[in-house]
Protein backbone atom coordinates (compact mmCIF):
# COMPACT_ATOMS: atom_id res chain seq x y z
CA UNK A 1 0.00 0.00 0.00
CA UNK A 2 1.29 3.40 -0.93
CA UNK A 3 0.92 6.32 1.56
CA UNK A 4 0.63 9.99 0.59
CA UNK A 5 3.88 11.91 0.87
CA UNK A 6 2.43 14.09 3.69
CA UNK A 7 1.70 10.96 5.72
CA UNK A 8 5.27 9.75 5.28
CA UNK A 9 6.46 13.14 6.41
CA UNK A 10 4.24 13.12 9.52
CA UNK A 11 5.14 9.58 10.61
CA UNK A 12 8.41 10.48 12.39
CA UNK A 13 6.67 13.40 14.14
CA UNK A 14 3.92 11.10 15.44
CA UNK A 15 6.53 8.66 16.72
CA UNK A 16 8.27 11.46 18.59
CA UNK A 17 4.99 12.53 20.17
CA UNK A 18 4.27 9.01 21.41
CA UNK A 19 7.79 8.77 22.78
CA UNK A 20 7.36 12.03 24.61
CA UNK A 21 4.03 10.87 26.06
CA UNK A 22 5.63 7.67 27.22
CA UNK A 23 8.37 9.60 28.98
CA UNK A 24 5.86 11.90 30.71
CA UNK A 25 3.96 8.93 32.14
CA UNK A 26 7.02 7.84 34.12
CA UNK A 27 7.06 11.11 36.08
CA UNK A 28 3.49 11.17 37.35
CA UNK A 29 3.08 13.64 40.23
CA UNK A 30 2.89 12.01 43.66
CA UNK A 31 1.06 13.26 46.74
CA UNK A 32 2.33 11.88 50.03
CA UNK A 33 -0.15 11.67 52.88
CA UNK A 34 1.67 12.28 56.17
CA UNK A 35 0.04 11.59 59.54
CA UNK A 36 1.85 13.80 62.06
CA UNK A 37 1.45 14.68 65.74
CA UNK A 38 -0.29 18.02 66.35
CA UNK A 39 2.83 19.49 67.97
CA UNK A 40 4.62 19.20 64.61
CA UNK A 41 2.20 21.43 62.72
CA UNK A 42 4.27 24.61 62.52
CA UNK A 43 7.64 22.99 61.78
CA UNK A 44 6.25 20.44 59.33
CA UNK A 45 4.36 23.15 57.46
CA UNK A 46 7.65 24.91 56.73
CA UNK A 47 9.27 21.58 55.85
CA UNK A 48 6.49 20.98 53.31
CA UNK A 49 7.30 24.24 51.51
CA UNK A 50 11.03 23.53 51.41
CA UNK A 51 10.59 19.89 50.41
CA UNK A 52 8.17 20.57 47.58
CA UNK A 53 10.44 23.33 46.23
CA UNK A 54 13.35 20.88 46.10
CA UNK A 55 11.40 17.84 44.84
CA UNK A 56 9.44 18.58 41.68
CA UNK A 57 6.44 16.32 41.23
CA UNK A 58 6.03 15.50 44.93
CA UNK A 59 3.36 17.15 47.08
CA UNK A 60 2.91 16.71 50.83
CA UNK A 61 -0.55 16.47 52.40
CA UNK A 62 -0.77 16.44 56.21
CA UNK A 63 -3.20 15.19 58.79
CA UNK A 64 -2.26 16.70 62.18
CA UNK A 65 -3.82 15.28 65.35
CA UNK A 66 -3.04 13.49 68.57
CA UNK A 67 -0.73 10.52 67.97
CA UNK A 68 -3.25 8.15 69.53
CA UNK A 69 -5.95 9.30 67.09
CA UNK A 70 -3.65 8.94 64.08
CA UNK A 71 -2.53 5.47 65.15
CA UNK A 72 -6.17 4.44 65.60
CA UNK A 73 -7.02 5.77 62.14
CA UNK A 74 -4.20 3.72 60.63
CA UNK A 75 -5.48 0.65 62.46
CA UNK A 76 -8.96 1.35 61.05
CA UNK A 77 -7.63 1.35 57.49
CA UNK A 78 -6.94 5.03 56.83
CA UNK A 79 -4.50 5.57 53.98
CA UNK A 80 -1.20 7.26 54.79
CA UNK A 81 2.35 7.04 53.51
CA UNK A 82 4.26 8.29 56.58
CA UNK A 83 3.48 8.33 60.31
CA UNK A 84 5.27 10.77 62.65
CA UNK A 85 4.34 10.23 66.30
CA UNK A 86 5.03 12.29 69.42
CA UNK A 87 5.89 9.14 71.38
CA UNK A 88 7.29 5.66 70.91
CA UNK A 89 4.23 3.96 72.43
CA UNK A 90 1.85 4.67 69.57
CA UNK A 91 4.51 4.01 66.96
CA UNK A 92 5.13 0.63 68.61
CA UNK A 93 1.39 -0.11 68.50
CA UNK A 94 1.38 0.65 64.78
CA UNK A 95 4.45 -1.53 64.29
CA UNK A 96 2.99 -4.42 66.28
CA UNK A 97 -0.12 -4.27 64.10
CA UNK A 98 1.99 -4.47 60.95
CA UNK A 99 1.04 -0.96 59.86
CA UNK A 100 4.50 0.63 59.65
CA UNK A 101 8.07 -0.37 58.94
CA UNK A 102 11.12 0.34 61.07
CA UNK A 103 10.96 3.73 62.78
CA UNK A 104 13.66 6.27 63.60
CA UNK A 105 13.75 9.00 66.25
CA UNK A 106 13.91 12.31 64.37
CA UNK A 107 13.38 14.87 67.15
CA UNK A 108 12.96 15.32 70.90
CA UNK A 109 10.96 17.75 73.01
CA UNK A 110 10.43 19.00 76.56
CA UNK A 111 7.39 20.15 78.51
CA UNK A 112 6.64 23.64 79.74
CA UNK A 113 3.80 25.40 81.56
CA UNK A 114 2.04 28.29 79.86
CA UNK A 115 -0.35 30.90 81.26
CA UNK A 116 -2.25 33.63 79.39
CA UNK A 117 -0.39 36.93 79.23
CA UNK A 118 -3.09 38.53 81.43
CA UNK A 119 -2.35 35.83 84.06
CA UNK A 120 -5.58 36.27 86.07
CA UNK A 121 -4.71 33.43 88.48
CA UNK A 122 -1.33 35.01 89.30
CA UNK A 123 0.69 31.93 88.43
CA UNK A 124 4.41 32.72 88.58
CA UNK A 125 5.96 29.42 89.69
CA UNK A 126 5.17 25.74 89.43
CA UNK A 127 3.98 25.75 93.05
CA UNK A 128 1.21 28.19 92.12
CA UNK A 129 -0.41 25.44 90.02
CA UNK A 130 -1.49 23.79 93.27
CA UNK A 131 -3.39 26.85 94.51
CA UNK A 132 -7.08 26.28 95.08
CA UNK A 133 -9.32 27.37 92.21
CA UNK A 134 -6.66 27.41 89.49
CA UNK A 135 -8.05 26.11 86.18
CA UNK A 136 -5.50 23.88 84.42
CA UNK A 137 -5.98 22.50 80.93
CA UNK A 138 -3.97 19.43 79.90
CA UNK A 139 -3.88 16.82 77.17
CA UNK A 140 -5.67 13.59 78.00
CA UNK A 141 -3.57 10.75 79.41
CA UNK A 142 -4.08 8.86 76.13
CA UNK A 143 -2.22 11.68 74.34
CA UNK A 144 1.60 11.69 74.49
CA UNK A 145 1.72 15.23 75.94
CA UNK A 146 -0.81 14.24 78.58
CA UNK A 147 1.14 11.16 79.59
CA UNK A 148 4.38 13.13 79.73
CA UNK A 149 2.64 15.71 81.91
CA UNK A 150 1.59 13.04 84.39
CA UNK A 151 5.18 11.80 84.51
CA UNK A 152 6.34 15.32 85.36
CA UNK A 153 3.78 15.58 88.17
CA UNK A 154 4.85 12.17 89.45
CA UNK A 155 8.46 13.40 89.54
CA UNK A 156 7.40 16.53 91.41
CA UNK A 157 5.27 14.50 93.82
CA UNK A 158 8.22 12.31 94.74
CA UNK A 159 10.45 15.29 95.52
CA UNK A 160 10.97 16.91 98.91
CA UNK A 161 10.36 20.34 97.38
CA UNK A 162 6.83 19.56 96.20
CA UNK A 163 5.52 16.25 97.55
CA UNK A 164 2.42 14.10 97.00
CA UNK A 165 -0.02 16.72 98.35
CA UNK A 166 1.15 19.17 95.69
CA UNK A 167 0.71 16.55 92.97
CA UNK A 168 -2.83 15.80 94.12
CA UNK A 169 -3.73 19.50 94.34
CA UNK A 170 -2.53 20.13 90.79
CA UNK A 171 -4.50 17.17 89.43
CA UNK A 172 -7.58 18.38 91.30
CA UNK A 173 -7.27 21.63 89.32
CA UNK A 174 -7.54 19.90 85.93
CA UNK A 175 -10.66 21.32 84.28
CA UNK A 176 -10.29 19.81 80.82
CA UNK A 177 -8.39 17.01 79.08
CA UNK A 178 -7.86 17.56 75.36
CA UNK A 179 -7.39 15.07 72.54
CA UNK A 180 -4.32 16.94 71.27
CA UNK A 181 -1.88 19.45 72.72
CA UNK A 182 -2.80 22.13 70.20
CA UNK A 183 -6.22 22.42 71.85
CA UNK A 184 -4.54 23.09 75.21
CA UNK A 185 -2.55 25.95 73.69
CA UNK A 186 -5.66 27.46 72.13
CA UNK A 187 -7.63 27.44 75.38
CA UNK A 188 -4.83 29.01 77.40
CA UNK A 189 -4.08 31.78 74.93
CA UNK A 190 -7.80 32.61 74.79
CA UNK A 191 -8.01 32.76 78.58
CA UNK A 192 -10.36 29.76 78.88
CA UNK A 193 -7.84 28.20 81.28
CA UNK A 194 -5.42 29.70 83.80
CA UNK A 195 -2.57 27.39 82.81
CA UNK A 196 -1.69 24.50 80.55
CA UNK A 197 1.04 21.89 80.28
CA UNK A 198 2.37 21.78 76.71
CA UNK A 199 5.58 21.27 74.75
CA UNK A 200 8.24 23.97 74.64
CA UNK A 201 7.82 23.94 70.85
CA UNK A 202 4.20 25.04 71.22
CA UNK A 203 5.35 28.58 71.95
CA UNK A 204 5.41 29.51 68.28
CA UNK A 205 5.88 33.05 66.92
CA UNK A 206 2.11 33.22 66.45
CA UNK A 207 1.39 32.93 70.19
CA UNK A 208 4.64 34.13 71.77
CA UNK A 209 3.05 37.44 72.78
CA UNK A 210 -0.15 35.80 74.06
CA UNK A 211 1.27 33.50 76.74
CA UNK A 212 3.89 33.47 79.48
CA UNK A 213 6.12 30.42 79.84
CA UNK A 214 7.15 28.83 83.13
CA UNK A 215 10.04 26.41 82.82
CA UNK A 216 10.02 22.95 84.35
CA UNK A 217 13.46 22.17 85.85
CA UNK A 218 15.39 19.47 84.01
CA UNK A 219 15.44 17.13 87.02
CA UNK A 220 11.62 17.00 86.96
CA UNK A 221 11.04 17.26 83.23
CA UNK A 222 10.81 14.41 80.71
CA UNK A 223 12.20 14.05 77.21
CA UNK A 224 9.64 13.32 74.54
CA UNK A 225 11.00 11.26 71.65
CA UNK A 226 9.41 11.55 68.21
CA UNK A 227 9.69 8.53 65.87
CA UNK A 228 8.85 8.49 62.15
CA UNK A 229 8.20 5.56 59.81
CA UNK A 230 6.95 4.68 56.34
CA UNK A 231 3.65 2.81 56.37
CA UNK A 232 3.49 -0.77 55.12
CA UNK A 233 0.61 -0.11 52.72
CA UNK A 234 1.98 2.94 50.94
CA UNK A 235 1.93 2.89 47.15
CA UNK A 236 4.87 5.32 47.13
CA UNK A 237 7.57 3.59 49.14
CA UNK A 238 10.54 5.32 47.51
CA UNK A 239 9.05 8.79 47.79
CA UNK A 240 7.97 8.19 51.39
CA UNK A 241 11.43 6.97 52.36
CA UNK A 242 12.97 10.01 50.68
CA UNK A 243 10.73 12.29 52.76
CA UNK A 244 11.75 10.51 55.97
CA UNK A 245 15.41 10.89 55.05
CA UNK A 246 14.85 14.60 54.45
CA UNK A 247 13.41 14.97 57.95
CA UNK A 248 16.57 13.31 59.29
CA UNK A 249 18.89 15.35 57.06
CA UNK A 250 20.66 18.55 58.09
CA UNK A 251 18.07 20.59 56.17
CA UNK A 252 15.12 18.97 57.92
CA UNK A 253 16.80 19.11 61.30
CA UNK A 254 17.55 22.81 60.83
CA UNK A 255 13.84 23.55 60.46
CA UNK A 256 13.01 21.51 63.56
CA UNK A 257 15.71 23.35 65.53
CA UNK A 258 14.24 26.67 64.38
CA UNK A 259 11.04 25.72 66.18
CA UNK A 260 12.90 24.65 69.34
CA UNK A 261 12.85 20.89 68.89
CA UNK A 262 15.86 19.04 70.22
CA UNK A 263 17.45 17.64 67.08
CA UNK A 264 19.06 14.23 66.72
CA UNK A 265 22.63 13.67 65.58
CA UNK A 266 23.30 11.70 62.45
Amino acid sequence: MKYPRCALFLLPVICLLFTACGTASTSTPVTLKVFAAASLKTSFTEIKSKYEAAHAGVSISYDFDGSQILENQLASGAAADVFASADKLHMQKANDAGLVGASQIFAKNKLIVIVPVSNPAKIFTLKDLGNKGVKIDVADSSVPAGQYGLQVLDNLGKSADYGPAYENNVKANFVSRETNVEAVVQKVQLGAADAGIVYQTDITPAIANKVIAIDIPANFNVTAEYPIAVTKHTAHTNEAQAFVQYILSSDGQAVLAKYHFITVSK
